[in-house]
């Protein structure tokens, strides 16, 4: 049986950008609430651009280091399917603000040169024995910034038993989608630069572009 690799647009800003993610076949929209990045919006902007979001669509937030009160805050007006920890968040953090607004999550593991593939497996157990809301890692590129990267890391370090229950995010683009999921065979994808005309303002031609590059990776699966 054919997997279909499920595909995640973030850091979205406009009711235009949602309207073309969802069009596209995105399974997942990602909002950013965090203040420094070019792509936050507020919990009101968050409100708005989901009231347009049909069912099935997933909705996730970015967060980076949030107290409970901030998260509390956020989902009191946008009601996210999916919490993202983006910061240096403890599995023991994740696991208390996932537990007391009852959201399941994603954690970023954004990896570096050091970083070992047994590393990754060590990580994944450590937040799924910390939290029964854990659904998962999030690969990414280890940068200075937090709230993603737009840069590649090397994909050979992801372990072949991990890429089938990961997302695969960090530097991913329309040239590159093919390669990638053919490659690592990731559960998901995550971009968010990597379809945009500028930080922040999406392009519908290269969101449907990316989508349709990661089909082909999944039609020719053996």
């Amino acid at each position: 049986m054919t997997h279909r690799t499920r595909i995640k647009i973030c850091g979205l800003t406009r009711e235009p950008d949602v309207t073309a993610a969802v069009a596209a076949g995105a399974d997942a929209i990602g909002f950013v609430f965090y203040p420094k990045s070019p792509r936050y919006v507020t919990p009101q902007r968050a409100a708005e651009l989901i009231k347009g979001v049909p069912p099935f669509v997933s909705t996730v937030g970015l967060f980076v280091n949030p107290s409970l009160d901030e998260v509390r805050e956020v989902l009191a007006l946008a009601p996210l399917t999916l919490l993202q920890f983006h910061g240096d968040e403890t599995a023991e953090e994740c696991a208390r603000i996932a537990a007391a607004v009852v959201r399941p999550f994603v954690r970023a593991a954004r990896i570096g040169s050091s970083t070992r593939p047994g590393d990754l497996l060590e990580c994944e157990d450590q937040y799924r024995s910390a939290s029964p809301f854990f659904t998962g890692l999030l690969l990414d590129t280890l940068v200075e910034e937090y709230g993603g990267s737009g840069k590649v890391f090397d994909w050979s370090l992801i372990p072949k038993e991990l890429a089938p229950r990961a997302v695969l995010s960090g530097g991913l683009s329309v040239h590159n989608a093919t390669e990638a999921v053919a490659g690592v065979r990731p559960y998901a994808v995550d971009i968010s630069s990597g379809v945009e005309a500028a930080k922040g303002i999406k392009d519908a031609a290269r969101i449907e572009a990316f989508i349709s590059a990661v089909r082909l990776a999944d039609a020719t699966q053996a």
